[in-house]
């Protein structure tokens, strides 16, 4: 039990910051184009509730990948639809990947502060910060990532369906009734996570975190266990 607790101590600030900000980034970047969906439907609000999908949720502290309720955004109210909603669904992953890098400079100095400094009992508070820092990196650049992923309804479908012809982009628009489907087929029946994406992830924290990357891999062994 005291492990579970744990583990939840590590995970939930973490993960309830990473998609509402990532959330949040998409109805502000929507509402400063025109569409003020989300604003009035009280959903540029940093309170969690507002965004979560209970199964999306239950995904993200299993798996250490899973969504948010998405932010509505209608198009039409875009000054240029496709020039604007390109930039609308860049929004979220962007929040990600910085917060990852904000991450891995609180962890680094989290790190530094704790063993070139004498700070007593008070120092045992660094501890639990540097390990929270060291899974908000992992969780950020695993939604910034993954959100990239060009099917829809990711964002990196939207883009795509943004920069293709209006004649291919409508078709592929209607693959996003099956996106869910398309997205879990790739990710548990095909190379991509495990050779792609995986390695990619790899590759970001290690850039972010330099020498400290290894206690991001120790927490998420831990979180493994």
């Amino acid at each position: 039990m005291e492990q579970f607790v744990a583990k939840i101590s590590i995970m939930l600030v973490p993960a309830l910051l990473a998609v509402t900000l990532h959330e949040v980034a998409h109805g502000y970047v929507a509402d400063r184009f025109g569409d003020p969906t989300a604003r009035l439907l009280g959903r540029l609000t940093l309170n969690p509730l507002k965004h979560l999908d209970p199964i999306g949720t239950l995904a993200l502290i299993v798996f250490k990948f899973g969504w948010a309720r998405p932010v509505p955004v209608n198009s039409r109210n875009l000054r240029n639809p496709k020039r604007d909603m390109i930039w609308v669904a860049l929004a979220g992953p962007a929040t990600n990947l910085c917060l990852a890098a904000f991450s891995a400079l609180l962890m680094r100095f989290f790190i530094v502060l704790r063993t070139t400094s004498n700070l007593g009992e008070f120092g045992n508070f660094l501890d639990p910060l540097s390990l929270m820092a060291a899974f908000s990196l992992y969780i950020n650049v695993i939604l910034g990532i993954f959100n990239l992923i060009p099917i829809p309804p990711l964002d990196g479908g939207r883009i795509l369906s943004a920069l293709l012809p209006d004649r291919y982009s409508d078709f592929f628009n209607r693959l996003e009734y099956f996106g869910f489907i398309i997205i879990l087929f790739f990710i548990f029946y095909t190379p991509v996570w495990p050779r792609v994406l995986q390695p990619l992830v790899s590759l970001c924290v290690q850039v972010l975190a330099g020498k400290d990357s290894a206690v991001v891999f120790q927490v998420l062994n831990f979180l493994r266990t």
